[in-house]
């Protein structure tokens, strides 16, 4: 038997896919606990596990620096200056105290190996060789982030090259990052001179190519067919666990079942203007379809305005997308990876309107599978979307993409493979300190 200590953000898009790993761990009889911040303690103690709570990492300022990054509106990101200072904030300036908390945990909860969220990076760019312990990957977006030829750039939602040309392009843009996002892993230096520990002379997203075990919670066919990644990535299909709340079959049991269903949504961290939902609202209020709206569990519904609305749209705050997703016909949104991942096993085409993080390349994953249409989100408008719902259910193409997606996804072994590597991981581990005790012991 071995011990996982799974260490992340307890944001849902974050959380859930590590929680579907960890239930498959603990069912093949291995110990689980979690390390990350107060909103998570609900999830993670419903799912069975201890939760060892952040006590250095400002859980409340975290959330506050995300969403001055993201906001919930149109545009895609801050200006490049304040963007550095916000994710050096997030990412860099709380690792002390993520590996301080950590090394706490470990004392108490002695651990074989972590999985790590790769957006919380002591465990990757510390801890991994301080301790040292091995250390897991687990990624919260939909493709492997370490850069190769076969991948467009992060986060431009552009195309993946094709050609000689188009690769000398995609590296070019990739490296340009890289250089301008130096004061960041300079930052990242600092950190692990403390430890006594090397400078990073690549980027962060690079050196995570060296730990040994990238976990990719998506199907390699829906990350471009990638064949440039070292032998530690594994893609096993989508991960993901939905907490049990009460009363959300009960709100989709009272939805009239004799009109196309349209599901909306924005993402679980939105707390600014909801302009994807409003226009959602205005473009299908007058269309034969349900429209199924939910605002994220730090809004309330009057987000959506003080008047009546209309009698085809139904408001939630959270509902559980295993459920709802199989009954539509469509579903509009900004595209975030758990959202995205479950229309695609659902067989349902999308409509995406990607305004920041890794949405627009996962919009670009999704059209160049044929599975939907992105729209411009500083350009969207009631007119236009109404348009790009109407095609995506009716051109029979977007449905048999996206089942195509659908019968990829199914046939992927998910978070049970996912255990059999990390069980692999750990048990390397354990009989590594084994042999190094016996040979103490001889000499």
């Amino acid at each position: 038997m071995s011990r996982v200590l799974f260490a992340t953000w307890p944001f849902d898009g974050h959380l859930l896919p590590q929680l579907s790993i960890a239930r498959a761990l603990s069912e093949r009889g291995h110990e689980v606990a979690f390390y990350s911040g107060e909103a998570a303690r609900a999830s993670v103690e419903q799912a069975g596990f201890e939760l060892f709570a952040f006590e250095r990492v400002d859980e409340q300022r975290v959330l506050q620096t995300l969403h001055e990054i993201d906001g919930g509106g149109r545009r895609s990101r801050p200006g490049r200056g304040r963007l550095l200072g916000l994710m050096r904030s997030w990412l860099v300036e709380t690792m002390p105290g993520q590996v301080e908390d950590i090394r706490q945990v470990l004392a108490r909860w002695p651990a074989d190996a972590i999985c790590t969220d790769i957006a919380l990076w002591g465990p990757t760019l510390v801890l991994w060789e301080a301790q040292p312990i091995p250390v897991a990957m687990c990624a919260a977006v939909m493709g492997a982030a370490i850069p190769g030829p076969d991948a467009p750039p992060l986060g431009f939602g552009m195309r993946p090259p094709r050609t000689r040309v188009g690769r000398l392009g995609s590296a070019a843009i990739t490296r340009l990052t890289e250089l301008l996002a130096i004061p960041i892993r300079r930052g990242v230096n600092e950190v692990r001179a403390r430890y006594g520990l090397p400078a990073l002379r690549e980027s962060v997203n690079r050196f995570a190519g060296r730990l040994p075990l990238y976990i990719v919670g998506n199907v390699r066919e829906f990350d471009y067919n990638r064949r440039d990644l070292p032998a530690s990535v594994h893609y096993v299909g989508n991960c993901i666990w939905y907490p049990q709340r009460a009363g959300g079959e009960q709100q989709l049991e009272r939805i009239p079942a004799r009109r196309p269903w349209v599901h909306v949504t924005e993402s679980t961290l939105a707390c600014d203007d909801p302009f994807l939902l409003r226009a959602a609202i205005d473009a299908l209020a007058q269309e034969p379809v349900e429209v199924i709206v939910t605002t994220g569990e730090r809004r309330e519904a009057s987000v959506l305005g003080e008047g009546p609305l209309p009698a085809n749209v139904h408001v939630a705050r959270w509902l559980n997308h295993g459920e709802l997703l199989p009954r539509c016909s469509a579903l509009v949104t900004l595209g975030g990876k758990s959202t995205v991942l479950a229309a695609a096993e659902a067989g349902v085409p999308m409509v995406l309107v990607p305004n920041s993080w890794e949405k627009p390349d996962n919009a670009r994953r999704v059209t160049e599978a044929g599975a939907g249409i992105r729209l411009s989100a500083r350009r969207l408008n009631p007119r236009g979307l109404r348009a790009a719902v109407r095609e995506v259910i009716a051109e029979p193409s977007y449905r048999k993409a996206a089942q195509r997606l659908a019968g990829q996804l199914a046939a992927a072994p998910g978070p049970a493979r996912a255990a059999e590597l990390l069980e692999e991981l750990a048990a390397g581990a354990r009989s590594g300190r084994h042999l190094a005790t016996a040979i103490g012991e001889l000499v």
